[in-house]
């Protein structure tokens, strides 16, 4: 038995789904999978139980998941004062962050990080919002960046500036001819969506109804993991789509996506953490480099 075994495992019992809690753990399905066996023969018990496409805890995955997370956290919590001891010429600061964030706000932040403190470990790791949130509340890592709220018990959430939303349709789409859709064209019109937990799409969701829009009417006809595979089916004209700033800047600049009216309201990204931890030397000189300001 493994810290990283149990740290895996951790992931999937939090999300109740093997490919998602690899992907939260910045690892493969396989070496995912392999590392529950591992732990099932180790212990001579059955620790999920297969449920459709979600797995559920046994008895015993129950038992392991309270003691698994209380052994992670002590051994996170030795591995924070030895590093103190050496102060920022050592130590390791985990970081989880949604999509748009790691991809579009968060590299600069490492690059400034890395410039002052070369001999720190930085290790990242990308998900949705409820799967980073999930990261910070389980102890794989130290500090989460995301985008919506979590509202989940034991995390404390600051917000800073963050970006806006832009309603696009691709360039050769029919509803490109027009400036503004009205409630009833948002309503039957074809929407390509991230996944249920992103916070994108949780940001949508809680737009729509402002603008006479029930959300759980939206006709969704793809749903994809990503923003740039949910940017690429647009501009091929799948639907409408409500994606960052951010990630539409070039193929706006390009003419491959047209923005419409109505604009959807600005939003704020949170640096999220655990209350109850101690965050280390290294993440407290991350959160100030990157957050100066807040």
């Amino acid at each position: 038995m493994t810290l990283e075994q149990l740290r895996l495992f951790i992931a999937v019992a939090s999300l109740e789904h093997v490919t998602r809690g690899a992907a939260a753990a910045g690892r493969t399905q396989s070496a995912t999978s392999a590392a529950i066996a591992s732990l099932e023969r180790h212990f001579g018990a059955k620790l999920f139980d297969r449920v459709g496409r979600r797995v559920e805890l046994t008895d015993a995955g129950r038992l392991l998941l309270g003691e698994a997370r209380l052994l992670i956290a002590r051994t996170q919590a030795l591995e924070t004062s030895m590093q103190e001891l050496a102060g920022l010429t050592r130590g390791r600061v985990a970081i989880h962050a949604s999509q748009t964030i790691a991809a579009y706000w968060l590299p600069a932040k490492l690059a400034a990080f890395r410039a002052q403190h070369a001999e720190v470990e930085v290790a990242v790791a990308i998900g949705n919002t409820r799967q980073v949130a999930h990261s910070v509340r389980d102890g794989s890592a130290d500090i989460g960046f995301v985008e919506g709220a979590i509202g989940i018990d034991h995390l404390d959430e600051r917000g800073f500036e963050g970006d806006r939303l832009a309603l696009l349709v691709g360039a050769g789409h029919a509803l490109a001819g027009k400036n503004r859709l009205d409630a009833a064209t948002l309503a039957s019109a074809d929407w390509v969506l991230r996944e249920p937990g992103s916070g994108t799409r949780t940001e949508l969701e809680a737009a729509l109804p402002s603008l006479g829009v029930d959300p759980s009417k939206l006709r969704v006809v793809l749903e994809l993991p990503s923003n740039e595979a949910v940017r690429a089916a647009v501009e091929a004209g799948a639907g409408l789509t409500a994606i960052s700033e951010l990630v539409a800047a070039a193929s706006l600049r390009a003419g491959t996506l047209k923005r419409l009216e109505p604009a959807l309201p600005a939003r704020r990204f949170a640096l999220i953490t655990h209350h109850d931890r101690h965050l280390s030397a290294a993440a407290q000189a991350f959160i100030a480099e990157a957050l100066p300001n807040t």
